[in-house]
């Protein structure tokens, strides 16, 4: 299997167009343009009967005590956790591509709805939807793909791993508001290949030098 972009390279950094938020040198951050990036993908295994597309970032802080904080930093051998930022399961395997900006095009208040443009694949709700849950004006379940922000005062530069699975199965044993990671527990025995691309992404002025 092979999976590509057209908006960014394998290990290069993704830009601001497709993240959730980009660097603001007045208050660290602001919102962006909130695009999914383009994908493409090609030499599926043999008995392929859907796909699943997902993005985690393994590099969030386990602990929020200095996320985002003035005059402190979050440092970078504080363990990590994962972060989903998009589950799309049941993709039909006659599908080669994913434009960029069809899935997501803004930061949507609430988060977007489940139903995406391609009505034969399920979307399931990224971590968005337990990071803003306290908050009153952002609050909601959040499907689909949501960009990159990572804290702004992040010592660690963050990985967005893309990973798309080939399955032997046409609709993945998921159902409801489902996440990441019971995607990711529902796709074990059906696995028939995979393919993976990755991009980084920093908020943090220091690390964005180096």
């Amino acid at each position: 299997m092979k999976l590509w972009s057209d908006s960014f390279n394998d290990g290069a950094a993704i830009p601001g167009e497709f993240a959730f938020c980009v660097q603001d040198a007045k208050t660290h951050v602001a919102l962006s343009d909130n695009r999914n990036p383009h994908l493409a993908w090609s030499d599926l295994p043999a008995g392929t009967k859907s796909l699943v597309l997902i993005c985690h970032d393994p590099d969030v802080p386990s602990r929020g005590d200095d996320v985002n904080q003035e005059g402190k930093t979050v440092p970078a051998d504080l363990p990590r956790v994962d972060f989903f930022h998009w589950v799309l399961v049941d993709l039909p395997p006659q599908i080669s591509s994913i434009a960029a900006a069809s899935f997501s095009s803004a930061v949507t208040a609430r988060g977007k709805p489940a139903e995406g443009p391609i009505s034969a694949a399920r979307q399931g709700i990224n971590d968005y939807t337990g990071w803003f849950a306290g908050d009153k004006d952002m609050s909601g379940n959040y499907f689909g793909y949501d960009g990159p922000c990572p804290p702004w005062n992040d010592a660690l530069l963050h990985h967005y791993i893309f990973t798309l699975y080939a399955l032997d199965v046409e609709r993945l044993g998921v159902g409801g508001n489902f996440t990441g990671q019971q995607a990711v527990a529902a796709l074990q025995g059906h696995i028939l290949g995979q393919a993976v691309i990755t991009g980084t992404y920093t908020l943090n002025p220091a690390v964005r030098s180096t």
